[in-house]
């Protein structure tokens, strides 16, 4: 039988079997990596990635909501909204090189026409070596400073540009991603200058007001009230911003329609304003301030005194708010604000205060009757100067006039210093067991004299009411200055602040206060709102523009009503002697506005004041009211003219053009005063 040779393999070495075992783990474990990626890919980030997908192919268009009209007493508009397109930069879809995103800057700049020039671009609240300032091209700049002031939003770029443009962009997505071209609303002004500073301004909403209570919910994209009746009333005025949600290749041009959401429009808001009322008001202004040299700014108030509907209220200088409709340029809005140049933004209505001079003469004449330092009969006799007890120290009337012996009712009618710097010293109380003032200054807070009266508009000034209290406040302020101590610890030392100058309160303030003169500081609304108590008997209205919040058929959803913040007890006998006293000056002979009102049809009772400031003109002043004692239509006007001279020569001609137009439907020929008294 034949043996066949054994099957003998050769041994498998050591080495050789480490290199397999090396090689096969190797092999084991990318298989390994392989398949946990794909597990992880298809089960735990699916769901991410399936949203990445869909987001990459469907965009949210936003479609903006217009917002309500506002309207005067009448259903005159004051503001409306009209569509308009605006290109807009998606800073998200901006390439991410800063040189393709130069690229697109310049495109869109020789596009839209704008400047590729750099200027000085300066970018507020970013803090960068430079302070936040650098040299870039308009388009670039504007997306820089847009985008430190509310980082999530669209910039735009350019607004109320022709379809043309939007066409020519839509054609060339692929040249210009996230260049988008909105449909937008644009506020109008119809009647330009008139109450601009009443009605207020819009723009986008910033980084710290999407975190306010008020605008939760709010698209970062919104455009919302940012002063004025537009940023008081906003939540009404502002509606509510739709979408257009449309599906998009990987170029981001549109492919379909797939749904939306429908803006929901802003309601309207009415005002108390008088729409004539109001124009003639500021074209009385502007002509009292013309035709005195040395005036250059001013405002008046009118007001219903019995329930505090602002019927007109005018600054000067004035401004076009369509400028910020646009974009607006560094430059404009300097001069909006530059002292120098009248800083046309600012309501002096409200927003600036000083002394009143004699019209506040009234709030003296009822501190000191109620008080009992003085009666209806008692008479003080005129000589010309008043002179403090024990000492040389004297003041003057204007023109140094002696108007002999005088009532109240005759001291009011010729507006004699001597007699109210008298009231004043009566009325001064011990500052170290009175730091509140005497009756002068407790009577003075009652009628809103530095409070403020919270009217319906952002920004009020509250004004200065002067009190020992007041004064030592002032004087520890002054002392921590020129130390640095206290809140002013860590800043240099000073030899004087000028916050004050160190003196006590003496009875010298008090008699300042007592003709208007002095640290106090008043608003012409805060006077108008002294004087409709005296027109209605004691209340302290809250004065206010809105009147009701209307839908767009003229349905009334909200009145707005709002109650009187007091009502002060005034002896009906002082005030009928008050009101006679006014009434006087305003109609009898040797009154410091006869000669203004002296013919006037109305029962006017009125009081100028002539403000003096160191090493300036003289203010003027003039405060009066018709009340509903004397006609169905009553009304107080505070009209206040700076540097403008005697009350009766420049702002009581404002006041009679202003109650010609309310009474009689025309301002009649402007007839100014010559009365050189305070």
């Amino acid at each position: 039988m034949i043996q066949l040779p054994e099957d003998r393999r050769p041994p498998l070495t050591p080495q050789l079997a480490l290199r397999v075992a090396v090689v096969g783990s190797l092999a084991l474990a990318m298989f390994a990596i392989v398949f946990f990626r794909l597990w992880f890919l298809q089960v735990l980030s699916g769901d991410q990635y399936l949203r990445a997908a869909t987001i990459n192919r469907v965009r949210d268009i936003a479609v903006a909501s217009p917002r309500g009209e506002v309207l005067d007493r009448n259903g005159n508009v004051l503001v409306s909204s009209t569509k308009a397109l605006a290109v807009q930069i998606s800073p998200p879809d901006l390439p991410k090189s800063p040189h393709a995103q130069r690229a697109i800057y310049r495109q869109l700049a020789s596009v839209l026409g704008i400047s590729t020039n750099r200027i000085s671009c300066t970018v507020a609240g970013l803090k960068v070596a430079g302070g936040g300032t650098f040299r870039l091209a308009a388009i670039p700049c504007h997306v820089k400073q847009q985008l430190a002031l509310q980082p999530y939003a669209d910039v735009t770029i350019k607004t109320d540009v022709s379809p043309d443009v939007q066409y020519y962009l839509a054609e060339r997505q692929e040249q210009f991603p996230g260049v988008v071209v909105q449909q937008v609303y644009l506020p109008q002004y119809p009647l330009k200058t008139v109450a601009a500073q009443l009605l207020g301004t819009v723009g986008p909403i910033n980084k710290y007001e999407v975190k306010e209570q008020a605008y939760r919910g709010v698209s970062h994209n919104a455009i919302i009230g940012q002063s004025g009746l537009e940023g008081a009333y906003d939540n009404f005025l502002r509606g509510t911003d739709g979408y257009e949600r449309v599906q998009v290749n990987s170029l981001g041009q549109p492919t379909g329609d797939l749904f939306g959401k429908q803006p929901i429009p802003g309601h309207n808001l009415a005002l108390s304003l008088d729409v004539n009322l109001q124009r003639a008001g500021q074209q009385a202004l502007a002509t009292s301030i013309a035709a005195n040299p040395g005036a250059d700014a001013g405002a008046f108030v009118a007001l219903n005194p019995q329930n505090g509907e602002v019927y007109a209220m005018g600054s000067y200088p004035s401004f076009d708010p369509t400028v910020f409709t646009k974009t607006l340029s560094e430059a404009t809005y300097k001069n909006l604000t530059n002292p120098a140049g009248g800083d046309p933004l600012l309501n002096r209505a409200t927003q600036s205060a000083g002394p009143t001079g004699s019209t506040f003469k009234p709030i003296t004449a009822t501190a000191a009757l109620e008080s009992g330092v003085w009666s209806i009969g008692d008479t003080y006799d005129d000589t010309g100067s008043f002179c403090f007890a024990n000492t040389t120290d004297c003041l003057h009337n204007a023109g140094h006039a002696v108007d002999g012996s005088l009532d109240l009712v005759n001291a009011l009618r010729v507006s004699s210093d001597d007699f109210f710097y008298n009231l004043g010293a009566k009325t001064n109380a011990d500052p170290t067991t009175h730091p509140n003032g005497g009756p002068l200054d407790q009577w003075a807070r009652a009628f809103g004299i530095g409070q403020p009266t919270g009217i319906d508009l952002g920004g009020e000034l509250s004004g200065t009411l002067p009190t020992p209290r007041w004064r030592a406040n002032r004087d520890k302020l002054e002392l921590e200055c020129e130390q640095a101590t206290g809140q002013f610890k860590g800043h240099p030392k000073h030899a004087s602040c000028g916050i004050a100058d160190g003196n006590q309160w003496t009875i010298g303030d008090n008699v300042n206060l007592a003709v208007g003169q002095g640290d106090v500081q008043v608003t012409p609304l805060q006077l108008a709102v002294a004087y409709a108590a005296l027109a209605n008997g004691g209340t302290i209205v809250r004065p206010h523009l809105g009147l009701d919040v209307q839908n767009a058929d003229g349905t009334v959803l909200q009145k707005i009503d709002p109650p009187p913040a007091r009502h002060i007890n005034i002896n009906p006998l002082y005030l009928e002697t008050i009101r006679q006293g006014l009434r006087d000056a305003a109609s009898q002979l040797g009154g410091t506005s006869d000669d203004v009102f002296g013919n006037f049809p109305e029962q006017v009772y009125g009081k100028t004041g002539t403000a003096q400031y160191s090493g300036q003109p003289d203010y003027s002043w003039y405060a009066c009211f018709v009340p509903a004692t004397a006609t169905s239509k009553p009304i107080v006007v505070v009209v206040h003219i700076e540097r403008g001279g005697f009350g009766d020569v420049a702002a009581a001609p404002v006041a009679r053009q202003i109650l010609s137009q309310w009474f009689f439907g025309k301002p009649g020929a402007f007839k100014a005063g010559s009365s050189p008294t305070l």
